[in-house]
């Protein structure tokens, strides 16, 4: 908590967490407003049945095709004006949407919204340690992120999408007056205000967020030896051999990478078949409940835990660390014979899934050059997604394929069903590729010597 309020003592960081908050807040009340738009809009119950889903969806779309793009723009442009220019572009789609009344708009003009969206986070998320005073501010900048994003502002949104939709019925306006949609097409309106007040925030109290004219890095965090200025800067194709060239001379950045794809499949085949499982252990649906909160609730304990541990050791050793211990434990779920058993398996995979993960964000935030965070911020988001995404999707078929197996073993015969073979095979994929990573990583905790000259990131990124 005092390193919480000694953030937030700091103007510049203080005015993009609130930014973060209208952001945030319009991205929930966005999603509540639009489905409810949606339902009414649609044409038949299959319109109906699809809408919610069909909105999650193309939120994720434009982040698996366009997240690297996304970074190299925040990385080619000055990134207070690529965050501008999203939150403009979110509050004009949101307000013709409100306007149109359309179910197939609501999906292609929320595409763009999320694309805009996609534009805008690897840009926040690469500008982020500019405003800190210290790099080993980043972890808890990370946290306190979190917090408002999956914390405060949910709750923000759901009161708002409540008091809005249920205005009509609290103070007895009738359908005649608002229209038959009228209260979910202010709900998006409001959601676009939202956006309007970041823009308008940005603009006006954060200049620190632009790059500096030259092209230099700020102040405390040297760029290359010889920073390009504005005008001599590469172009995409240019920026994107950068990108491969960087991956291959940083063993960091590249372990980070490898050992980040190896938890996430891992996780991804949990999720994927934790509803099987569940039906495995006798517990029925309750159980699978309960599995999805103790892996919750293990995320979170693990986020907010991490600074603290991180001060007894490296940012590589911790990260490693974290991927083979989640790796080992889920080998324990594969083999636990009892609910009680898989649920505390379970909640410890989590929290070390939240120590990786803010982990790797920190490691970016304070390790990688500003002129190259942007890209690997987005590769890092994007990698989360395609390859959580491909695991969770490919899990079901696999323990389909596996199917049921009878195992003699002491002169008995234990009935195996496929979930335990996958999620078996996802921890031991999870310990051999966290192994890989801590290996490439240990021993390379600098980057090249003309990535950088903080001593504050020296010794896995702990300040003297």
């Amino acid at each position: 908590m005092a390193r919480a309020r000694a953030l937030l003592t700091q103007r510049p960081f203080r005015r993009l967490w609130v930014v973060t908050g209208y952001c945030s807040t319009a991205d929930w009340l966005a999603l509540f407003g639009l489905a409810a738009l949606g339902s009414t809009l649609a044409s038949s119950p299959t319109g109906v049945n699809f809408t919610f889903s069909g909105i999650l969806f193309v939120n994720l779309l434009p982040g698996l095709l366009f997240a690297p793009i996304a970074g190299l723009m925040s990385d080619r442009f000055d990134r207070r004006t690529v965050m501008v220019v999203a939150d403009l572009a979110r509050c004009a789609l949101l307000l013709s949407i409100a306007v149109a009344n359309s179910y197939w708009w609501i999906l292609a003009g929320n595409f763009f919204v999320q694309l805009a969206t996609t534009m805008w986070i690897p840009a926040k998320d690469a500008a982020l340690p500019r405003l800190l005073r210290r790099p080993d501010e980043v972890a808890s900048a990370v946290q306190l992120g979190l917090v408002m994003t999956y914390g405060i502002t949910v709750l923000t949104a759901g009161c708002l999408f409540t008091l809005i939709t249920g205005a009509g019925t609290l103070f007895g306006v009738s359908a005649e007056v608002i229209g038959m949609n009228g209260l979910s097409r202010i709900t998006i309106v409001v959601a676009a205000l939202l956006y309007l007040a970041s823009a308008s925030s940005l603009t006006a109290l954060l200049p620190e967020l632009s790059r500096p004219l030259d092209g230099s890095a700020p102040a405390g965090r040297a760029g290359p030896a010889s920073s390009p200025t504005v005008n001599q800067r590469p172009g995409i194709a240019g920026m994107l051999r950068e990108s491969v060239s960087y991956l291959r001379e940083v063993p960091l950045v590249r372990g980070l990478l490898i050992g980040m794809m190896g938890a996430l499949a891992a996780g991804g085949a949990v999720v994927g078949s934790a509803q099987p499982y569940a039906l495995s252990l006798l517990g029925g649906q309750a159980a699978f409940g309960l599995l999805l909160l103790a892996a919750f609730l293990g995320l979170v304990v693990g986020i907010v835990g991490t600074p603290r541990v991180a001060y007894r050791m490296t940012q590589e050793r911790l990260f490693g660390i974290a991927v083979i211990a989640a790796g080992f434990v889920l080998v324990l779920v594969a083999l636990s014979p009892h609910l009680a058993v898989s649920l505390v398996a379970v909640s410890i995979v989590g929290a070390c899934a939240g120590t990786a993960f803010l982990t790797g964000t920190t490691i970016i935030g304070s390790r990688v050059e500003d002129s190259m965070r942007g890209r690997i911020n987005a590769l890092y988001q994007s990698m989360l997604k395609v390859v959580l995404g491909c695991s969770v999707a490919l899990s079901p078929l696999l323990v389909t394929l596996v199917g049921r197996r009878s195992v003699h073993l002491r002169g008995d015969d234990f009935l195996i069903d496929g979930t335990r073979p996958v999620i078996l095979g996802g921890g031991l994929l999870a310990v051999g590729m966290g192994a890989i990573a801590y290996r490439q990583m240990r021993g390379h905790s600098r980057t090249p010597e003309h990535e950088t000259s903080d001593p504050a990131t020296v010794d896995g990124g702990r300040a003297p």
